[in-house]
């Protein structure tokens, strides 16, 4: 492989605000996997934000590269896919396998698509040093014949525009929008873009805890709401909190704890357990050596806690603690009370 961008490249990144920059270019936040695509000739690299290939895991993804871009060239993008008229993150996240029997597998019952937001080079120019008006320019120049499953992502500079952008897609499984000053370069590693993302916020039952990695102190709270079946579900934890205030709260939680027989999540390590509900996994999926095991705790306590959407019936990121809710009573704590945001056909986000 010969470009003159060569891999590994760490992508620009954005930094959060509040609210969104008039800057003078507005883009869809895409809910995926953040890539850096090198394609020379038949030799293509997926790069991922960690600088990892992540070319084994999509195969028939760099096959549709092939097809659908240009013969040279370095794009910046996102892994995604598509299932109905909604991304799906948990599809995409199995993606990540060991066993190339499986990879194969998935595939096929899984394709992915890409979604390419920026062009660093083409041909034998390097294009990292040109202000984004041009950059967006020669994408939709280059990737002008592509179709599914290679997309160039929607842009308007209208706010008003932007700001319905912001409520709609939300709907397709999409998290936010990206604003990029059109006079920027392309820094890679570097905060030089914003980001804005749905935050909201849900009451919870504190159901249990992890230990920290340095252990005697907290890790997590683990969080749950309970569905209209009268099941406790496991929905996502609270993870950041001061030195400090982890190990006042194994103090504070004490009086709380409990034997995990009694519990709701009782039978949280029985695989069998977890096909109907949602419970603490007993291993991690990411790394096998790593103890998700919990203390339980009688659920009697809550929690406000900040999300930014959902995925399925979890927490799609950690939540941020907010505040504890003495006045709330457990029970009380269920999905009626989240937003739920109006469905969005996908393809209106792409056809864009």
């Amino acid at each position: 492989m010969r470009l003159p961008v060569m891999p590994p490249v760490a992508p620009m990144l954005a930094r959060s605000v509040k609210d969104i920059p008039d800057v003078g270019h507005v883009e869809p936040k895409w809910d995926g996997f953040r890539t850096i695509v090198f394609r020379d000739g038949d030799e293509v690299e997926l790069g991922s934000r960690n600088e990892k290939p992540l070319t084994r895991y999509f195969p028939e993804l760099v096959e549709q590269i092939k097809a659908h871009t240009p013969d040279r060239c370095v794009l910046d993008g996102e892994i995604v896919i598509v299932e109905g008229d909604h991304l799906a993150w948990d599809a995409l996240t199995n993606r990540i396998h060991p066993a190339a029997s499986r990879v194969r597998l998935l595939a096929e019952q899984t394709p992915a698509s890409l979604v390419a937001f920026d062009l660093l080079a083409l041909g034998d120019e390097d294009l990292m040093g040109a202000p984004l008006r041009d950059r967006r320019r020669r994408l939709v120049d280059a990737l002008g014949e592509a179709h599914s499953p290679v997309h160039v992502t929607p842009a308007t500079a209208d706010m008003d525009e932007a700001h319905r952008w912001f409520t709609q897609f939300e709907g397709a499984g999409l998290d936010g929008v990206v604003a990029k000053p059109l006079d920027g370069t392309y820094q890679p590693d570097k905060r030089a873009m914003f980001k804005v993302k749905h935050e909201r916020t849900a009451d919870c039952v504190v159901a249990g805890f992890r230990w920290h990695k340095t252990g005697g102190i907290l890790g997590s709270l683990l969080l749950g709401l309970w569905d209209d079946e009268g099941h406790l579900q496991h929905v996502g934890v609270a993870a950041s909190f001061p030195m400090a205030r982890r190990a006042a709260l194994i103090e504070e939680l004490a009086p709380l704890r409990t034997d995990v027989g009694d519990h709701p999540w009782a039978q949280w390590a029985d695989s069998d357990a977890h096909a109907g509900n949602r419970l603490p996994g007993a291993v991690s999926r990411w790394n096998a050596t790593k103890d998700l095991s919990f203390e339980p705790l009688r659920p009697e306590l809550v929690v406000e806690v900040a999300y930014d959407h959902m995925e399925g019936t979890r927490f799609r990121h950690t939540a941020q603690f907010r505040r504890w809710r003495p006045d709330r009573d457990p029970a009380t704590c269920t999905y009626a009370q989240l937003e739920t945001p109006v469905r969005f056909d996908l393809a209106d986000v792409l056809g864009g």
